[in-house]
């Protein structure tokens, strides 16, 4: 760990800081509030002595900024520039410490959230959203950090949350619409940054940057912000974008709403429109939100990442139990077993084998859903039987534990239809021809490999549910992927047996390999309300790890 070498070289300065915003915080916000104020615009009403949501001011002359309605605002968005305060205007939620939280626990560590949580009554006594509060945050997140970390983090994590956080309202009539588009945050650029302009299409962010030292040939975040640059910076944006409209929160800081005097009109996110009712729905997303990294399934606030903590101890003991029993106990009691320990598993669709006892009986190709790494044990208890699988960059510790044959697979394609021929002609397979997992309700591409090697297939839909923990990584430590998926309070799996596959979608029907894994991917897209997508392993692995997904021997 790097940070007791960074420590010592920002120590006394970032003391210095926290005790001046502690002492003076007030007064900081105030001259920061009108340092970039023009001095021919008048101040930005605050929220209390704005108009509530639903009425609008007077039209002001001379070019002062007026409050106005929703409507009023989206006829000037619509082919105009919008300057929107991220969190408590474009998203939903005003809080930045579930963010800053994403950060320390997936770029960072277990004891750096903890530290984090820890200080929460200390940031919550600054206010959340002022100065020194997010000094605060932000020196504990991002202290000792590698940029890179901070950036798989900002690709493959944050995303998602902000996503889920996006306000209907205010993306779909102002933001959309709009021909230029500025974001404003008090968290650093380096959180929201490729979110913005990758996903919402923003022209520009206005946020504190951080500071960053080199430790021999690498680079690591000291935590501190760059407040002055920023000031600068964001006044020359401000200026260059001639907004129509800004949007902001009504319970925002006066220190927050420093843009406003840039803009020709004003419109106030009130609290009652951030409620439940204004959550964006998942096919209005701007992109679709398919890939996504990091452990944690919830937004971690501060209630919630407490109860994680309280809950932890015990889930490690779950997650040892319930792994045991798959292991130990014989299949025609695990079922009850797993249930009596929390683990809520549904099992529909099984056939009986095609061939009566102590008769050779063709092996049939399991054609399943990747959803966790633990997929082919829940196929093997719902059989009764078990069952081998074919796998790729499992962990040699899953493979030791495993309960049942695993078969790695190499990538070679030749070598790889040899494997799978032979483990055919001694019985049951099962397969997942994504290659890879995917959380969210999509199906990747299916390779045809399988298609082409057998003609007895049956595909078997498979879905997982988590609360807490989610059990697959791209770039964390994939033997914790078990742990982590029986770490859950309640995990609950869905497996249903769909049939075989008609004669005339195989091989001996005449169908090409990639027509039969096609149909199979659509046939269990069908079952489970998923989505087909033409994307694969390389795709998955190039946006959450920066890599192709191949493990180097």
């Amino acid at each position: 760990m790097v940070l007791p070498a960074v420590l010592p070289k920002v120590a006394a300065q970032w003391l210095f800081t926290f005790y001046r915003a502690a002492r003076k915080l007030r007064r900081q916000a105030i001259q920061l509030y009108y340092r970039n104020t023009a001095a021919n615009k008048p101040s930005p009403p605050s929220a209390a002595s704005q108009p509530p949501h639903g009425h609008a001011a007077a039209a002001a002359k001379g070019g002062a900024t007026t409050t106005t309605t929703l409507d009023a605002a989206a006829a000037a968005a619509a082919d105009g520039a919008v300057v929107c305060d991220m969190h408590g205007a474009l998203l939903r939620s005003t809080s930045l410490f579930p963010y800053f939280m994403l950060v320390a626990f997936e770029g960072g560590s277990l004891l750096r959230a903890a530290l984090l949580l820890s200080l929460y009554p200390l940031v919550w006594a600054l206010g959340e959203r002022r100065a020194g509060a997010v000094r605060v945050m932000a020196f504990v997140a991002f202290a000792g950090l590698r940029p890179r970390d901070a950036d798989l983090v900002a690709r493959a994590v944050l995303p998602k949350h902000y996503m889920e956080q996006l306000h209907a309202a205010v993306y779909g009539r102002l933001w959309m619409p709009s021909r230029r588009k500025v974001a404003v945050t008090a968290a650093p650029r380096a959180m929201s940054e490729w979110f913005l302009k990758e996903y919402m299409a923003a022209d520009a962010v206005v946020g504190p940057d951080l500071q960053t030292v080199a430790v021999g040939r690498r680079r690591y975040f000291t935590g501190l912000l760059l407040m002055t640059e920023e000031a600068e910076m964001r006044q020359n944006v401000l200026k260059e974008a001639e907004a129509d409209v800004g949007v902001v929160s009504s319970n925002a800081n006066p220190a927050d709403q420093f843009f406003v005097p840039y803009c020709k009109e004003a419109y106030v996110v009130s609290r009652e429109s951030t409620r439940s009712g204004a959550k964006l729905p998942r096919d209005k997303y701007p992109k679709p939100l398919i890939f996504h990294d990091g452990r944690l399934a919830f937004l971690p606030t501060p209630a919630a990442m407490l109860a994680f903590f309280l809950f932890l101890p015990l889930g490690v003991i779950l997650s040892v139990i319930r792994i045991n029993i798959g292991i130990v106990l014989p299949y025609k009691i695990n079922f009850a077993a797993a249930a009596l320990f929390g683990l809520r598993f549904r099992a529909s669709g099984m056939r009986a084998p095609a061939a009566a006892a102590g008769e050779q009986r063709r092996g049939v190709l399991y054609v399943c859903t990747h959803r966790t790494l633990v997929d082919p044990i829940m196929i093997t208890s719902a059989l009764q039987r078990p069952v081998p699988a074919l796998t790729y960059s499992l962990s040699r510790l899953s493979e030791l534990i495993a309960p049942i044959k695993t078969v790695r697979l190499t990538r070679d394609r030749a070598r790889d239809a040899e494997t799978m021929s032979r483990l055919l002609k001694q019985g049951d397979l099962a397969v997942c021809p994504e290659g890879t997992t995917c959380r969210e309700p999509y199906l990747l591409r299916f390779s045809p490999l399988f298609a082409e090697l057998a003609d007895d297939m049956e595909p078997v839909a498979l879905d997982a549910q988590v609360t807490s923990l989610y059990g697959t990584t791209a770039s964390g430590h994939k033997w914790l992927d078990p742990v982590a998926f029986f770490a859950n309070p309640a995990p609950s799996y869905r497996v249903e047996f769909l049939g075989a596959v008609p004669r005339e979608w195989t091989r001996a029907g005449g169908r090409t390999g990639v027509e039969i894994a096609n149909w199979v991917q659509r046939r269990l897209g069908e079952a489970l309300g998923f989505e087909c997508t033409g994307l694969n392993r390389r795709d998955k692995y190039m946006m959450l790890a920066g890599n192709d997904g191949v493990v180097a021997k």
